[in-house]
């Protein structure tokens, strides 16, 4: 039988989600036949822009999470550092082959494990939100989240590669945070990769706000959903490390002296290719260990992706706008204080007039 001819991007949408189109892959490890492996996501409370503490928080767990068995164990978004507008986040940045990444591999070798993560990464004059998945020879492979998220764009640029990472066990998506949340994720690593790693450092509203407040609820189940849904899409398991705890920083360079306290909202899981969450960790519980074992197997999406940009129904608009808004002035933080700062070591004045 011949494929049917598509009358829309819809409709080729929901005939892959049927699975009439699943044996065009080239990438799938289905011809060697599913397999099982023991994952781990790993849960901090990082301490804002601390370095030091927030790398022994994570060699502390990440050796709990080889101890229980696994072999592969991915940490938060920004595990050395967390992120909110703060002057410390620029002392949190690191060459791409320092500190963090050699820890990385010293754990993955000890371990024979392979493990990932992301942080605030120098390369030259430029720093990127870059996850790197560390393979237990100690090579590695890496991804630059695509679109920083608000204040995050005073820290780091737009990356440009595709997140697909050539592994042992075949091609692995890399995601971060809101990455999880956007159609062109989804778009580019479809029917491309065999599972999906990576991880968040999802915060809240300020703690001022109204504890019943509606959107702290909206936010939360876009959280919870995001894995989920990109487990959906792709037909493929995720891991996804988070962040939980408490931090204190600013609005933002418009308001440099308005506190920002809030928290991050945690919730590492582990999903299964149908979109089953198979081991999660609400923020509440803290840091911590998930494990769960997850089949690789070939991708059999149950969901479409979206046409919209953002795949979740409940995100105000507000946000959607915010989002938009800093992709233009954040950059302009960027290149006066924070590229100054690499250059010089020295963190430059700045008037906030210039995000008006």
């Amino acid at each position: 039988m011949g494929r049917p001819k598509l009358s829309s991007r819809r409709e080729f949408n929901r005939i892959l989600a049927a699975g009439l189109f699943s044996g065009i892959s080239s990438n799938s490890i289905a011809s060697r036949g599913a397999q099982k492996i023991l994952a781990a996501a790993i849960q901090m409370t990082p301490v804002l822009g601390d370095v030091t503490k927030n790398m022994n928080q994570a060699e502390r767990l990440v050796r709990k999470a080889v101890g229980q068995g696994a072999r592969w164990i991915i940490l938060p978004e920004m595990f050395t550092s967390g992120v909110a507008f703060h002057p410390n986040m620029l002392q949190a940045i690191r060459p791409l082959e320092g500190e963090p990444l050699h820890m990385l591999r010293t754990l993955a070798r000890e371990g024979n494990a392979t493990i990932g993560g992301s942080f605030l990464a120098r390369r030259g004059d430029e720093v990127f939100n870059t996850f790197v998945l560390v393979a237990p020879d100690g090579s590695y492979t890496r991804h630059d989240k695509d679109l920083p998220t608000y204040w995050e764009n005073c820290y780091y640029r737009k990356g440009a590669d595709d997140g697909v990472l050539n592994t042992s066990l075949g091609p692995v998506g890399a995601v971060l945070c809101w990455e999880f949340i956007r159609s062109a994720t989804a778009r580019r690593l479809f029917n491309k990769v065999n599972f999906v790693v990576g991880g968040s450092c999802w915060w809240t509203l300020p703690d001022d706000a109204d504890p019943a407040h509606p959107r702290r609820a909206a936010n939360l189940k876009m959280l919870r959903d995001a894995p989920v849904r990109m487990a959906q899409m792709l037909g493929v398991p995720v891991i996804h490390g988070s962040n939980a705890g408490g931090f204190e920083g600013y609005f933002s360079p418009e308001l440099p002296d308005v506190a920002y306290n809030s928290s991050y909202l945690g919730e590492a899981s582990i999903i299964d290719a149908q979109g089953r969450v198979l081991a999660r960790r609400e923020g509440r519980a803290g840091e911590g260990v998930i494990t769960a074992e997850i089949t690789i197997d070939q991708p059999s999406p149950t969901s479409p992706i979206p046409q919209e940009f953002w795949t979740p129904k409940e995100m105000p608009q507000e946000w959607k706008d915010s989002f938009n808004r800093w992709l233009v002035k954040g950059p302009d933080y960027f290149a006066l204080v924070t590229q100054i700062y690499l250059q010089t070591g020295v963190v430059p004045e700045y008037t906030p007039e210039y995000l008006r």
